[in-house]
């Protein structure tokens, strides 16, 4: 988790050193981060799938080398589109360590203790991305731009000797049922998940033509796949499977907040700078509270889960990022940049919360054969909440900014594109909120209901 989400935040800071470099135009070097993010989304339901037919271990050790070795062929890369491709097989090694690290906690520790894990992985994650920008910076000023992907490789090899040694064997897994993968299916969400990962992030914020095209073809192809999966021998995806229990409003809670988040980073930058007037490292000082903070209470989180129970702490979490969200824009204008890293500390620190106890209602009562592709879900709820909040939440600024060019608006404005921005982000938080309380309202209901229908031929 610490590995797929460093090589994440590192890359970012490089993309400047990488543009002179290669004598590049920004759109260009940008591909150097869509490439990784592109991988992951479009990926991360099947490796999951494909953990639980082949072994999570097995492949989980395939993945680690695959994301060394594609960090060796970044760092030696000598043209800009073949590190592109090198970052694309990096994403691959990445979906599946995201995807199977999940996974793999309802085989490592007991079911009471799933919040605590939940909550480690979230620290880990958070220091993974904290420290991306840091790390990045101290090893382009010195051993150069190649040193932020060969730094991967003694990390990976570190990484593939702890998995092997401590990671449990594989359950043993029929032939028959290792051939049953769905090829069609994971061919068409792949598919679908590449179009839209795309029709939200070309044009920089700009909506033209080719990104409704790619809406189109995305929304097409979710119709197919759901259309193939309700007819396949073995699906993908059992859509049965969000009938029968809350994983639907969990999947689409984590997708809500994960836009909010997001907010922070594509707003937070701008406003800090143009609003409230701080210079580049003290921007950085302020944004960096929030991965901090989320470092810091992942722990904390997943134990409150652990003994308070997910469903309670889930609602807590919402409640807590729903006041952040609504002070946020107000704090600033008073207590200028504390203001503003108050306000950032509780709606981190509520998501830190919600995030423990999601993870957890998600996968404590998973079954064994189905964790991989339930923890590839989990994971992808939340790539495309990054990128939805990356595209809307930036075009909500800027319509509540009245500016296409943020960077020369006036404070006033940035101001009032803030204020609009975190106006939609509480309203989502209130809607995550409400699908909260309305499954647990319904979870208990849906259990008697099933229990009801499994009895009713033995009583007859």
């Amino acid at each position: 988790m610490l590995l797929s989400s460093l090589a994440s935040s590192i890359a970012n800071i490089g993309l400047p050193t990488l543009a002179q470099a290669f004598s590049a135009s920004f759109q260009s070097v940008q591909w150097v981060v869509l490439a990784y993010l592109l991988a992951i989304t479009s990926l991360i339901v099947s490796v999951g799938r494909l953990g639980d037919l082949l072994g999570r271990r097995r492949l989980m050790l395939a993945g680690i080398l695959v994301f060394t070795l594609a960090s060796a062929l970044c760092g030696l890369a000598p043209t800009l589109w073949l590190l592109i491709a090198a970052r694309a097989l990096q994403g691959l090694g990445a979906a599946i360590m995201m995807a199977l690290t999940m996974a793999l906690i309802g085989e490592t520790v007991t079911k009471e203790k799933t919040g605590s894990a939940m909550g480690l992985l979230g620290t880990l994650s958070a220091i993974g991305t904290a420290l991306g920008p840091t790390l990045g910076g101290v090893l382009i000023a010195g051993p150069g731009w190649r040193a932020i992907f060969l730094i991967n490789l003694p990390l990976g090899l570190l990484a593939l000797i702890l998995a092997a040694r401590h990671l449990p064997a594989d359950r043993p897994v029929a032939q028959a049922e290792r051939m049953r993968f769905d090829h069609l299916g994971t061919l068409l969400l792949a598919l679908a998940l590449t179009a839209y990962a795309l029709a939200m992030t070309l044009g920089r914020g700009s909506f033209g033509l080719l990104n409704a095209a790619l809406l189109v073809a995305a929304a097409l192809g979710v119709g197919l796949f759901l259309r193939v999966e309700s007819t396949a021998a073995s699906p993908l995806i059992r859509l049965a499977m969000f009938r029968d229990s809350p994983l639907g409003a969990s999947f689409v809670m984590s997708a809500l907040v994960m836009t909010v988040m997001m907010a922070t980073l594509v707003v937070g930058p701008f406003y800090l700078s143009t609003a409230l007037g701080l210079d580049a490292a003290r921007v950085g000082l302020a944004m960096s509270s929030g991965p901090i903070v989320s470092a810091l209470t992942g722990v904390p989180a997943g134990r409150s889960v652990d003994r308070f129970g997910a469903p309670r702490m889930s609602i807590t979490g919402l409640g807590i990022m729903a006041a952040g969200a609504l002070i946020l824009p107000v704090l600033p204008m008073s207590l200028g940049v504390l203001g503003y890293i108050a306000p950032l500390i509780v709606l981190t620190a509520g998501y830190a919360l919600f995030q423990a106890a999601n993870n957890t209602a998600v996968m404590a009562d998973v079954r064994p054969d189905r964790r991989g592709v339930v923890s590839g879900l989990l994971n992808l709820s939340r790539n495309l909440g990054l990128i939805t909040g990356a595209s809307v939440m930036g075009s909500v600024f800027a319509f509540g900014a009245a500016t296409t060019d943020i960077s020369s608006a006036h404070p006033e404005a940035v101001a009032v594109g803030m204020h609009a921005t975190f106006a939609v982000a509480a309203m989502l938080i209130v809607i995550a909120l409400a699908i909260a309380i309305a499954s647990q309202v319904l979870a208990p209901r849906l259990v008697t209901a099933k229990a009801g229908h499994e009895q009713g031929p033995s009583a007859g």
